[in-house]
């Protein structure tokens, strides 16, 4: 059986959000040929140009009928407005699609489709604040490489592309052409870990790093209790002014910029280290295991002890 796969671009997509994936299926349908029939799609046909300034050539939008639907990212998703037809063509073909998916910012198309609602799903970890204010049905899960649920795919920045299609191809031709796959691509088949460890977020600093240094000031002292008020006072702030400033400048507020800190500094060890999860707990400021074990699975999607026997496959 033949499946069409559709790869949807847009002006100022991001190129390997494209390119990746098609690069996974092409050599997928060499080690089992007649499997994928790729196309790329864009709102009109045309030359489209990337965020990098490449072109990439695009049929026009068609209502298939169609196995996959995936959906590029890229900055061009700032301008939602313009992608109208793009997000009426999704709801449109949706109903008859076997599954769709996205790549990065691509989420963003998907939702706006109301495709997202009630279901789990992620994006680049640099929209993820953004993403969950403008979409609170969705299920957001920022660490994530990829999320499946449902009919749903959805996967992080940029190269979590092919690790978005090797789990495709995974589920459509098996474990072994996906691994053969992957050898070909030079990548792995299942990345560990998440995305978090490529967070700039994670920084605290905000987009001018005005409050870079008090958060690396947190970061020293971490398992000292940390209250808006005493980091409202190093940084020279009322607290009222200061919980404001911070917020308009990070958009987290100053509770959820700890608890990153925190968990950034508690994944490291449970990863790196043997280190009981109690004392790991205790490092990082959190007040006990249990404690911990619920931001990480608000954060992760995964306690403490899932993690470290991942870091340790």
């Amino acid at each position: 059986m033949t499946r069409r796969l559709a790869v949807v671009i847009f002006p100022g997509f991001q190129l390997l959000d494209a390119a990746g994936p098609i690069a996974a299926f092409e050599i997928a349908e060499r080690f089992r040929p007649g499997d994928y029939e790729l196309w790329v799609l864009a709102a009109e046909p045309s030359d489209i140009e990337s965020s990098s300034g490449v072109r990439m050539a695009a049929d026009a939008l068609d209502d298939g009928p169609w196995d996959t639907v995936l959906v590029s990212g890229g900055d061009g998703t700032r301008a939602l407005p313009e992608l109208a037809k793009i997000v009426a063509w999704l709801q449109r073909i949706a109903p008859s699609v076997r599954r769709v998916a996205s790549v990065c910012s691509g989420a963003y198309l998907l939702a706006e489709a109301g495709l997202l609602d009630g279901w789990r799903a992620t994006t680049h970890w640099g929209r993820s604040d953004d993403f969950a204010r403008r979409y609170p049905k969705v299920r957001l899960e920022a660490d994530r490489i990829w999320v499946r649920d449902g009919p749903v795919w959805t996967s992080a920045g940029i190269t979590a592309g092919i690790d978005l299609a090797l789990a495709l191809i995974e589920d459509d031709l098996g474990s072994e052409v996906a691994r053969r796959t992957a050898q070909q691509l030079v990548v792995h088949q299942r990345r560990p870990g998440g995305q978090s460890h490529f967070s700039a977020l994670l920084d605290g600093g905000g987009v001018h790093g005005r409050f870079a240094d008090l958060m690396d000031w947190a970061r020293e002292r971490l398992a000292e209790p940390l209250p808006v008020d005493r980091l409202a006072e190093q940084a020279a702030m009322s607290p009222r002014n200061f919980a404001r400033a911070f917020r308009a400048e990070t958009g987290l507020t100053p509770a959820k910029a700890v608890e990153r800190l925190r968990l950034e500094a508690a994944r490291s060890r449970v990863e790196a280290t043997a280190e009981p999860i109690e004392r790991v707990a205790e490092a990082a400021g959190f007040s006990d295991p249990e404690r911990m074990r619920r931001a990480f699975l608000r954060a992760y999607g995964q306690p403490p002890q899932a993690l470290r026997r991942a870091a340790r496959a």
